[in-house]
């Protein structure tokens, strides 16, 4: 399919209630920081791809290609003109249920030479069981060679929601997986399990020395982070190196945190949502914060849904320069948190005419950004900052 050369114009309206945000001292239960309210602004949208059934994830190739992951199971080029390959051959199995099926697509660092990809995805396992998997494989043509997993989420649950999941690579040479518990909330307290975890290896797949729990007996040694509930969210901050991670709350609390080695984010001990069902806080919650558990660094009482991540920085030219973007599934827009260092000072809502459920969200080496659109017929947008000329 061609790219659609109109550009729609797209009204972005900003949303700071029920959002809350703080600085880099420790969380407490009265955020320090509130999110600002900007003015409306104007953003240009161009459709490149459409015909997509529910994609997940969009990885950016150099040609201007890209790799996008459709959740029933399948991967697909799409040129720099919109044309859709045929599903390229060689995925792993996945578990296409529920929220399970094939999830997020990176590129290796070193793709340019080595032609690798990550995809993680819900593994099927015996008797309808499943849980998070990750697999690299050499990316060809039409095809997938070399393909295996290097992580599974044990042990295998009957389940079909909260795998996550998203793929983030450090400078270090370390891979960070995120994941869900499965919708078995007592299990992200356990660390004698991976549901609920998130994750770091390094990138040959090995443990390495170095994670917190790597000298504790009984305790997975491959756990970065504790006491998470949802992650579709996983970015590296190209200014400093640090790794920001959202989650989904029930009820209300969807939020970001900073994970730091070895500590506990409290799902679902502590939380700032509600259980579904009765609009009371969970029997397992004792309230929003408690000593020895991490508060969020960012949340929204009223749960926007977030999934993909990521940041545009070093764009000075750019209005929105040192923005984080994510997607919002439940709201069905596109979250822009305006960032100073790493304080968020304001946010602002992109999309809302659109009333899609954004996926995912990508920023390429010239500062455009690029969704995904969740649904039977979903697409791929690119979108520029107003004023930039294209």
């Amino acid at each position: 399919m061609r790219v659609m050369l109109a550009w729609i114009l797209c009204i972005g309206s900003t949303f700071a209630l029920n959002a809350c945000a703080q600085s880099a001292s420790p969380a407490t239960d009265t955020p320090a920081v509130a999110a600002v309210p900007t003015t409306s602004t104007d953003s240009q949208v161009q459709v490149i791809a459409s015909g997509l059934e529910h994609p997940w994830s969009v990885a950016l190739l150099a040609d201007g290609s890209f790799l996008v992951t459709e959740r029933p199971g399948r991967l697909r080029r799409v040129s720099a003109e919109g044309k859709l390959s045929a599903p390229i051959s060689g995925v792993p199995e996945v578990f296409a249920q529920g929220q399970g099926g094939l999830l997020d697509v990176v590129l290796d660092p070193d793709f340019a030479h080595n032609q690798r990809i990550w995809l993680s995805f819900a593994e099927p396992g015996e008797g309808g069981t499943a849980g998070t998997a990750v697999a690299m494989a050499t990316l060809g043509t039409d095809s997938l060679t070399d393909v295996h997993v290097i992580y599974r989420q044990l042990p295998k649950l009957e389940s079909p929601n909260h795998f996550g999941s998203r793929i983030a690579f450090d400078h270090n040479g370390h891979v960070f997986i995120s994941q869900g518990e499965r919708n078995q909330k007592d299990l992200a307290q356990d660390l004698e399990v991976l549901q609920g975890k998130l994750i770091r290896l390094n990138v040959d797949g090995t443990q390495p020395s170095d994670n917190p729990f790597a000298a504790s007996p009984g305790v997975r040694k491959a756990i970065w982070s504790y006491g998470h509930r949802n992650m579709q969210s996983l970015a590296i901050d190209p200014r400093t190196g640090t790794l920001w991670e959202g989650e989904h709350g029930p009820r209300g609390g969807d939020e970001v945190n900073l994970p730091a080695a070895g500590k506990n984010y409290g799902w679902p001990i502590i939380s700032n949502g509600m259980d579904y069902a009765t609009n009371r806080p969970y029997a397992q919650t004792i309230g929003m914060s408690k000593p020895g558990m991490e508060s969020p660094y960012h949340f929204w009482q009223k749960s926007p849904g977030i999934s993909g991540m990521a940041f545009l920085v070093d764009h000075p030219g750019n209005s929105w320069n040192n923005s984080l973007f994510i997607g919002a599934l439940a709201d069905r827009n596109l979250i822009r948190l305006q960032l100073d260092g790493d304080r968020i000072v304001s946010e602002e809502r992109l999309l809302t005419d659109l009333g899609e459920r954004i996926r995912d969200v990508r920023v390429g080496a010239h500062g455009s950004v690029y969704v995904l659109t969740d649904a039977e017929n979903g697409q791929l947008l690119r979108l520029e900052a107003p004023g930039v000329v294209k």
